[in-house]
């Protein structure tokens, strides 16, 4: 079984206008990470609350919580840092999920040493707070490349993997190299595809990222496709990306190309011989 996923604030800001994306495109998780205007870190108790009620009640689940731990210069203050990777992990859980997207820190290149230590540390707080830490390979960050990503993951056994196809080939990676080390150790991953000469983001299938392949190694597994389309400016793209966004296709708002993205990607299933059924996409 295949279950979709989305960064429904690609779509909307607010709350209810997230859930309406998900439910117009029948998707019933969401990988939170901006939500009324706040950063899902920076959300109170009470806020974490009545959003995951407001979720449920419309049959809406978080999968994961696509937090920006890690994104931050490996020159930090780590011991003030470490509180705020508790806070994520305990807003994750009264989100309701056990996951935390994360990333390995900027400028650390030729950090190695310190960026293994910051890791382990924060799995260690993760562990205590019974919450899995999935690294996405990101540009700028020590694991934006294959080797390092792998470097990362062989040392360091309870960090789970997210892939984004996109992200690695804006670094010059191979697609196929990096499905073929990757795939099978993936927990879940991002559908976000980008013509790698030109570096425009795209549909999924209309790039360079080889989605159909990744679609192709899922059989027999029951895995999560999570859509960060990246289509349209949002609110909140300053601050995750300081780089400018380049597409190569137009949509009349951030509705049109949160819809455009999903369609893509279940268009891909289809193709592959998956029907929609039972709230995801089984063969």
């Amino acid at each position: 079984m295949i279950k979709l996923c989305a960064f429904a604030d690609e779509s909307a800001n607010d709350l209810q206008g997230q859930i309406h994306a998900l439910k117009r495109n029948g998707i019933t998780y969401l990988e939170i990470r901006n939500v009324n205007g706040k950063n899902v870190g920076d959300l109170t108790d009470e806020e974490a609350i009545r959003i995951r009620e407001e979720l449920n009640k419309n049959g809406v689940e978080v999968w994961s919580v696509g937090s920006a731990v890690g994104k931050i210069d490996i020159g930090c203050d780590f011991e003030k840092y470490k509180p705020y990777v508790r806070r994520v992990c305990k807003i994750a859980k009264l989100l309701g999920c056990d996951k935390v997207r994360m990333f390995s820190f900027f400028h650390a290149y030729d950090e190695s040493e310190k960026v293994h230590i910051y890791l382990e540390e924060m799995l260690k707080i993760a562990k205590e707070e019974k919450i899995s830490l999935c690294h996405e390979n990101e540009k700028d960050i020590y694991g934006d490349k294959l080797c390092r990503v792998l470097e990362i993951l062989n040392a360091h056994p309870d960090l789970k993997s997210v892939y984004d196809p996109a992200n690695f080939l804006q670094v010059g990676e191979n697609a196929d190299d990096t499905l073929n080390a990757l795939h099978a150790r993936t927990e879940y991953f991002h559908i976000k595809d980008v013509i790698a000469k030109t570096g425009e983001l795209v549909p999924a299938g209309y790039g360079d990222g080889k989605i159909e392949k990744l679609i192709g190694g899922l059989d027999a597994r029951n895995v999560v496709l999570s859509i960060e389309p990246h289509l349209a400016a949002f609110k909140g793209y300053a601050d995750i990306d300081g780089t400018e966004m380049k597409n190569k296709f137009q949509f009349k708002s951030n509705e049109e190309a949160f819809d455009a993205a999903v369609f893509a990607l279940k268009k891909l299933l289809l193709k592959a011989g998956y029907r929609e059924a039972d709230g995801g996409f089984k063969k």
